[in-house]
Order: C-alpha cells, then sequence, then structure tokens
C-alpha cells in the first residue's frame, strides 16, 4: 500500500510540474518578436475528417476511450500486418476489427512497417463547425458536375497523362491535406520564417508555399496557380493566411477556383501547433466549414520526396491502357 501510495504522489507531483510548466511556458520568438513557428511539425493525427455515422453526436471521447484506442491501434498497426491510410486508421480502430486487410488484394499493400504511429485525441472529427462534425450539403450544381466527372474518369481512366489525377502525375497533393492521404504518410512539414516571408515546406513530392506577410493585394484574378494566392499577416501571436486564385485544376473535395481558404497557426503548447482552416467555397457547400488539426513538433528531419525519378506507376498506367485498348479492337 506505501508503494502504490508512493507511485500515486509521485505521479500527482509529475503531472501538477507538468501543467505548472505548460502553463508558465513562453512561445519562442523572432529578432522582430513575432512567434517563432520555425521546426519540422508532424500531422499525424488519427482524428478523421468528419466524425463517423456510428459515434452520433458524440464530440469527444473519454480518457479511458482514447485508451482503448491507442491500445487497439497499437494491436492492429504495430507490426508488420497491412497498412491503412488517412482515415482508415482511425475507422478501423474504432470498429476494433481482428485483422487489417489491404483493399487491393491482388497486389497487396504498404504493410505498417512503412508508417509512422498515429496519434490519437479526443476529439472524433477535425471538423468543429457545423457542430456535427460532418461536411456541409453540398449544392445540386456540385451534385452534377461531381456526377459528370466521375463517369468522364470512368470511360476515359487513361487516355493520357492528363487522364490521371494530379498526385499520380507527380505535379502536388494541393493544400490543405485535410483527411483522406492528409495524416500518417509523408505527412511532416517544415516552416522557415523572415520578418517578410513565411516558407511551408512539404514533405509529400516537397511541395513548398511562399507566403508574403504584407498586405499587398492578391494578384490579379486572371492568374491562377496550384496552391493558389496567399498573403499572411500576424493577429497577436496568430499567423493568419489567405488564400484564393486557385487554378480550376486544383482541385479540393471539388473546390478550385472558387476555393476560398483562412488559415491560422497558433501554439497550443511547447509540442503542438494548431492548424486551423475555414473553407469558403459556395459553388459546392452550402456553407463555409472549419476544422482544427494538432501538429506535433518534430526532431526528424525532411529528406527529398523523389517522385518522377522513380515513376514508373505512371508509364505501366498508361501502357496497359494501350494494351486493353488494342485487345479491345482484336476481338
Amino acid at each position: 500500500m506505501r508503494h502504490i501510495l508512493l507511485i500515486t504522489l509521485v505521479g500527482l507531483c509529475i503531472s501538477t510540474a507538468v501543467v505548472a510548466q505548460t502553463e508558465d511556458w513562453k512561445p519562442p520568438r523572432m529578432a522582430d518578436g513575432k512567434v517563432n513557428l520555425q521546426g519540422v511539425w508532424a500531422n499525424n493525427a488519427a482524428t478523421p475528417l468528419e466524425r463517423p455515422d456510428s459515434l452520433g453526436d458524440k464530440a469527444n471521447f473519454t480518457a479511458d476511450e482514447v485508451q482503448q484506442l491507442r491500445e487497439t491501434a497499437h494491436r492492429l498497426f504495430g507490426g508488420a500486418d497491412d497498412a491503412a491510410f488517412g482515415d482508415g486508421v482511425f475507422n478501423a480502430v474504432l470498429a476494433n476489427i481482428q485483422r487489417n486487410v489491404s483493399n487491393d488484394g491482388g497486389t497487396g499493400n504498404y504493410s505498417s512497417v512503412w508508417m509512422v504511429d498515429r496519434e490519437f485525441e479526443n476529439r472524433t472529427s477535425l471538423i468543429n463547425d457545423p457542430p456535427n462534425g460532418k461536411l456541409p450539403t453540398i449544392t445540386r450544381s456540385a451534385e452534377r458536375r461531381f456526377a459528370a466527372a466521375a463517369a468522364h474518369r470512368r470511360d476515359h481512366p487513361a487516355d493520357g497523362p492528363e487522364s490521371l489525377s494530379r498526385q499520380l502525375r507527380c505535379i502536388t497533393y494541393g493544400i490543405p491535406r485535410l483527411g483522406g492521404l492528409g495524416a500518417g504518410y509523408n505527412s511532416y512539414y517544415q516552416i522557415f520564417q523572415t520578418s517578410d516571408y513565411v516558407v511551408m515546406l512539404g514533405e509529400m513530392i516537397h511541395d513548398a508555399r511562399v507566403i508574403p506577410i504584407s498586405d499587398m493585394p492578391h494578384i490579379h484574378e486572371s492568374i491562377r496557380q496550384w496552391h493558389g494566392d496567399s498573403r499572411g499577416h500576424w493577429e497577436g501571436d496568430t499567423l493568419v493566411v489567405e488564400t484564393k486564385n486557385y487554378s480550376p485544376k486544383a482541385s479540393y473535395r471539388g473546390a478550385a477556383e472558387h476555393l476560398h481558404l483562412i488559415e491560422r497557426f497558433s501554439f497550443g503548447g511547447p509540442e503542438t501547433l494548431h492548424y486551423e482552416i475555414t473553407v469558403t467555397d459556395p459553388t459546392v457547400w452550402m456553407q463555409p466549414w472549419v476544422a482544427m488539426a494538432p501538429l506535433s513538433r518534430s526532431s526528424d528531419v525532411l529528406y527529398e520526396y523523389a517522385c518522377h525519378e522513380g515513376n514508373y506507376g505512371l508509364v505501366g498506367i498508361l501502357a496497359g491502357a494501350r494494351v486493353q485498348e488494342a485487345e479491345a479492337l482484336s476481338r
């Protein structure tokens, strides 16, 4: 009993010390007095973009439930079994399946040794507005566009390189990277900062965003870019970045040239950077929506993501399509 009491008291003292240390912590600052966001940050939260239907209105897990999720994740993905990507990790853990099996059983999949460990928190969705944790209803016109695009992809899967996604062509994964492959797979970022610019280097396809900290106007609306045109400013200790002028080809969940982003970067503590984003596109969603992803400070370094150099998959897809066309003509 004395040992148990001693351990409890020591744990209580350590916990109290950590809380006090966090409360006393002050964010690092640049020479100009602005908060120093520089470093490598990992987007490895297992929290899905949207709240699963099975959770209903449940916005938060209890501490015991979070611990159970972590234990289940270790059982499923702590070894060399098939990996799961994006929100698939959370869904598999939530369902408490016995074993994760690749959705590509014919050719196999990445094993879990290729993936980073995912971080579980108490929230049930990254989306916090709407309060139900779901993406807003899409417009009727967006439904028609999405259906037409899906039909075109089905009938013309590999006519040429342009038929394939920008990801398969090693162009860009775009911004924001929330949901899907946004977390847990090449999901590290390095921030560089001066008084006039902030650079955000993404691990995936080594995307680099050079963001002016300026009140100068955005480029003319006729000029469209893969990552849009960004301008940053400070609101206290929060970096706020506004981005618009996206290319029509730079689709994020169906939003492109009318997409408008407001990103907010602020410290949640010494090891956490809160990344909050407000997404607006009235041609796709009936209302704006807001999500927050916690980024964890990392001591790892970013290495070059060599995509084009080994992209034999693109050549194989196109070559296979030509073979299928020839076989169809010979019948």
